[in-house]
């Protein structure tokens, strides 16, 4: 019943892609400003709002872990796992927005690069959770997932602030579409393509999520009966 439903779901996510992809390349409306360029839109604001979600994903279970790891390893473990995973997916989804954003900023501004508020908190953003992934990736010893969680907690911080920074400080980045100042929106012909694009990629990245805690939990099982035969083997 698990793999029929999970089948169910691939199909969907699959079908639900496809036709996101249709519904920004086909069917929005070509912009009056930047022309087809601002077909971009539909892949580096859905990937940055995923991005964000599943670093919240990696947030909760870095406390979820600390709050529990002496009272309830068991519980502690199961966040761990989702700790790891939703770093690890967000960095995916991170990397994608800072690949397109300059693809985008190269045309639109003429320059691949400017060192302001979005762009730079956006890139420390990444740069903290690729060094939540390096830590657990070669860092060994019962403190690392210590260690690990304390530093997803921080890397979490620079979210709001990557959010917030071009409403905070003036920036090159554009002012934001959706609940920025007066005037601010987009055309309602675009609307549809942007919300089925980004239901595609949150189908698409809980997929991810899910297929990579699996995957945790299971190496987690087997460390955790090594490290039993290895007791056993020692008393």
């Amino acid at each position: 019943m698990k793999k029929a439903a999970f089948g169910l779901y691939v199909l969907f996510t699959i079908a639900l892609m496809i036709w996101g992809y249709y519904q920004a390349i086909y069917v929005a409306p070509t912009d009056a400003a930047q022309g087809e360029l601002f077909r971009i839109i539909f892949y580096h604001v859905p990937s940055a709002s995923v991005a964000f979600v599943f670093f919240a994903v990696s947030l909760v279970g870095s406390i979820g872990y600390l709050s529990f790891r002496r009272g309830n390893p068991g519980f502690a473990q199961i966040s761990d796992a989702w700790a790891l995973s939703g770093a690890e997916v967000g960095v995916v989804f991170c990397t994608v927005v800072l690949l397109t954003g300059p693809l985008w900023g190269r045309r639109a501004w003429g320059i691949w690069w400017t060192w302001d508020a979005r762009l730079t908190t956006t890139l420390v953003l990444w740069l903290i959770y690729v060094s939540y992934l390096l830590l657990r990736r070669f860092a060994a010893g019962p403190q690392m997932q210590t260690l690990a969680a304390v530093l997803g907690i921080f890397g979490a911080l620079d979210v709001p602030i990557v959010y917030m920074s071009n409403r905070w400080w003036r920036t090159q980045h554009p002012a934001p579409v959706f609940g920025g100042a007066e005037g601010s929106g987009m055309d309602p012909s675009m609307v549809p393509a942007f919300l089925w694009n980004m239901g595609a990629w949150f189908a698409w990245g809980i997929l991810i999520l899910a297929l990579r805690y699996r995957v945790e939990r299971q190496q987690q099982k087997i460390a955790a009966s090594e490290a039993q035969e290895a007791l056993n083997a020692t008393s």
